[in-house]
Order: C-alpha cells, then structure tokens, then sequence
C-alpha cells in the first residue's frame, strides 16, 4: 500500500513539472512565431529540405501550440491517458534530436524556450534526459485508463485549450509577440547600448556564427571581419560571447544602416525628437493597405516635424528615396537577420524618440 501511495505521490510531481516545462517552453514560443519559424528553417535548411520552408510559419505555430495545449492537459489531467502517451513519444522524440545536435548537426541553440532562456545542445539533452524518465513516470501510472473513454467535459476543455493556444499563435503572428525577449524592446536606447562595453577589456570575445550557404558549414567571424554581412554567402546563426554575460550588447552592435554614401548608423540613431523607422522586407511584396497606412504615417510625420526613414534589406543602388504617395522617404539597406531581430513582421514601424525605442508596430497596426 505505501508503495502505491508513494508511486502515486510520485507520478502526481512528474506530471506538474511536465506540465509547466510544456506550458512555459509552448508560450515562450507561440508568443514568438516568427522566431520558433526562423528556427525550423535552421533544421531544414541542415537536413536539406528547405523546399518546406514556405509552411514553417504554419508548423511552428502549430507545433508550439499544441505543446502549449499538451502541458495544459497534463496540468488539469484532460484526457491524461492519451495526452501521456503524447508527451513520452514527444520526449523521446525530442531527446534524441538534442542529442543529435550536440553531437552531429551544427546548431547553436535548439529554441526550446524561444528568446526567453538560451540553452546550448548539451544543456537542452541533459534536460530533456532528465524529463524523459517523469513521462515514463506518468504514461505508467495512467496506461490502465482507457484511451478513448472521454467525459463531455474534457472534450469541450481540449476544444478549448486548442482553440486559445492556436489563436494566440497566430495573433501574435499578425501583430506582434505579447512579450519581447529581444534585445531591440521598447525602452532601450540603440546607441546608447552600442556604445557601452560588455565587459572590461580583454575580458571577452564576440562571435558571430554564420553558416555557407552553399556548403552549410558554419564559420566563425568577429565584428571586426565584415565578410559575414554579404547574405548571398552566409547565414546568421548564433551570437555568442566567450563569458557568461548575456549576449545582448553584441547583438545590438550589429546594428548598422548604410546607403551609397557610407554608414548612417549613428545620424539615424543621434537624431533628436521622435523618428519612424520604416521596416519593409520587400519593396515589390508590399501590400497595398499596408503601404497607404505607412503613407499616411509619412503625412502625420511632416505635421509633428518628425523624421522618417525606411530600412530594408532588398538591395538598393545609389541613394534611394521611396515614394509612399505623400512624401519621398529615404531608404537605408539593414541586414535581414537584424531587422527579423529589431521587429518580428514582414513591414511596420519602429518608432524612436531621442534615440530610444517608445513604440514598435506591426504594418496592419499601424494608426494615422
């Protein structure tokens, strides 16, 4: 007797830290579409399929959903024999992949809890080591139920969690995430971060990984090499430091504008007053609506004499002025990565004022 008691005592705390692991890892992720998709196309990319790319904003919203969905189910003990089934397969699956990046495919950093919390390959197989014996644990302890044996009301609590956690994907997909874990949030000031030292000379080294994209090796450069900004050649992958200290201040040292006259970086980030950053991935590929609330956004700028620029990583040859329909604005070229980093959306704004981020905009929020 006291041994079923202990086991069930047992199984009871592997499944709430399954649950919260799977609920905390599955929001991290949703909120941040657009990076667990970046992500996706680093495995694809290695495995040599990127033919699927086109469908990994939809899988990734997806697959962090329904994790987010499977540790709310093993939190409230909805459908528990099936969805431990689930997450043991799940855990399996996952470790083993863990233990490949650690050891055969070059990945820096599994996303596993989005930009929340970096964990290197062997940090995330010992953890997913650790959590594989709980689900184990608690697939056990609940075999004996029957698998498709469902109360009406854990059909509408899976509907449910379903419905929230697909939505919250795809909402923080249009907008954009609820939480910014990036180094470029609201109330940070892009020049002033640039300009402050990590650490104390000599104390560490930045890396720049980025992968061939002919051959797929991974190269490491410094800041001081520019090699790594021709995108035709390479891809970014990873940002590190050779100390423990959060790699913050080195990515926001990759920040860099630049036209046909040279760097703009510190004219645009030094301009007093407020400035609209104009973020479009494609010129060609901008939506009509999109551009004519970016238009009227130019026209609210010339009443509050307010700057406007347009960064983008297409290429652009000579000076180049982009006419929105009420006003020229000029153009500056950013690296793809950079900009995916400064704002998770396709085109929108970035607004600064004296320098410091105030307010960041998906194109489709955009308000005269």
């Amino acid at each position: 007797m006291r041994s079923k008691r202990a086991f069930k005592i047992l199984s009871h705390v592997c499944r709430l830290i399954l649950a919260c692991t799977f609920i905390v890892s599955g929001f991290t992720k949703v909120i941040d579409p657009w990076g667990t998709a970046m992500k996706v196309n680093e495995y694809l990319s290695i495995y040599g399929v990127e033919f699927l790319e086109p469908a990994s904003m939809t899988f990734s919203i997806w697959l962090c959903g329904a994790e987010l969905m499977m540790g709310c189910m093993l939190l409230f003990k909805v459908r528990i024999r099936l969805i431990s089934v689930f997450a043991l397969v799940s855990m399996s699956f996952f470790t083993v992949l863990t233990l490949l990046s650690a050891t055969v495919i070059p990945v820096e950093d599994c996303g596993c809890f989005g930009e929340a919390l970096k964990l290197t390959p062997w940090q995330t197989f010992y953890k997913n080591l650790a959590l594989l014996p709980m689900a184990f644990v608690v697939w056990w302890r609940y075999r004996p139920d029957k698998i498709f044996a469902f109360k009406p009301v854990e059909i509408v609590l899976t509907c449910t969690f379903f419905t929230l956690a697909m939505y919250l994907g795809y909402y923080c997909y249009i907008h954009l995430p609820l939480i910014d874990f990036l180094p470029y949030k609201v109330g940070v000031n892009i020049h002033e971060a640039m300009q402050t030292p990590a650490v104390a000379p000599g104390e560490t080294q930045t890396v720049l990984v980025y992968r061939n994209r002919e051959t797929g090796r991974l190269h490491e450069f410094s800041l001081e090499d520019t090699a790594w900004q021709d995108e035709t050649a390479w891809e970014w992958v990873d940002t590190r430091t050779t100390s423990e200290l959060p790699a913050v201040r080195p990515l926001l040292s990759e920040f860099a504008l630049r036209d046909a006259e040279g760097d703009a970086t510190e004219k645009v980030l030094t301009t007093p007053g407020r400035v609209y950053m104009l973020c479009v991935t494609s010129f060609d590929k901008l939506r009509r609506g999109c551009a004519r609330r970016m238009a009227r956004l130019v026209e609210r700028a010339a009443q509050e004499h307010a700057t406007v620029v347009c960064l983008t990583p297409q290429p652009l040859y000579g000076v180049t002025w982009y006419d929105f329909g009420t006003g020229e604005v000029r153009c500056y070229n950013i690296d793809a990565s950079t900009m995916k980093t400064l704002l998770r959306a396709y085109n929108g704004v970035v607004v600064l004022d004296d320098g410091t981020i105030t307010a960041k905009r998906n194109c489709r929020d955009i308000r005269p």
